[in-house]
């Protein structure tokens, strides 16, 4: 696989020169750049970031962290992924600015309100795994600890628990006013996120 990416990344860097191009049409207008001394080798890295969280629907803006990775990592040109690893925690790119923060979180809120009926938070009848240990006994000990959250499991289906961002010279390609949102919507927990950088470097 190495030596496959790193074949194709040569010839195509053969067939284009080192130069800026540019086009448009219809509305649409393009641009980008080619190198012709493009000779990368195949480089995939992996972390996780712990995040402490201190109540329901907080948001961190972690694009320090994913920033020191990338940097860490090396990689010239390709991919940055960042996935949560929980279903009530999200991950989503937009603007860190105070006022829009609580904005985000009243207008969410309102779209699956805390209070209302949901079949998920009648913890009497959810159904265990058949393999869980200890049977089904333990298993409603273990339920009765779990908190009443399906409306943070449906806000976290809206916003989304992962990003991808394309990596150019080394850097990541957002947007000025661009931040990658950590929004947890059942706080406070440890929450971890994994960051996958692939391409070439």
């Amino acid at each position: 696989m190495r030596t496959l990416l790193s074949t194709l990344i040569v010839v195509v860097a053969e067939l284009t020169t080192n130069a800026a191009f540019s086009g448009s049409g219809s509305g649409l207008t393009i641009r980008g750049r080619f190198s012709s001394s493009l000779n990368l080798e195949f480089m995939t890295h992996y972390e996780e970031i712990s995040l402490d969280t201190d109540h329901a629907m907080s948001i961190f803006d972690i694009t320090p962290q994913i920033e020191a990775i990338v940097t860490n990592s090396g990689c010239k040109e390709g991919t940055v992924t960042v996935l949560s690893k929980h279903s009530t925690l999200s991950i989503s790119i937009n603007e860190m600015e105070g006022r829009l923060v609580d904005d985000i979180r009243q207008y969410f809120l309102n779209l699956a309100p805390p209070h209302l009926p949901y079949l998920h938070n009648d913890l009497d009848y959810r159904v265990g795994p058949p393999d869980w240990p200890g049977g089904d006994e333990a298993w409603r000990d273990f339920r009765r600890t779990q908190p009443v959250n399906t409306h943070s499991h449906l806000i976290a289906m809206m916003l989304g628990t992962s990003e991808s961002i394309p990596i150019s010279d080394g850097a990541m390609t957002k947007g000025k006013y661009q931040s990658i949102l950590a929004v947890d919507i059942d706080g406070p927990k440890t929450r971890g996120v994994c960051v996958q950088v692939t391409g070439g470097k």
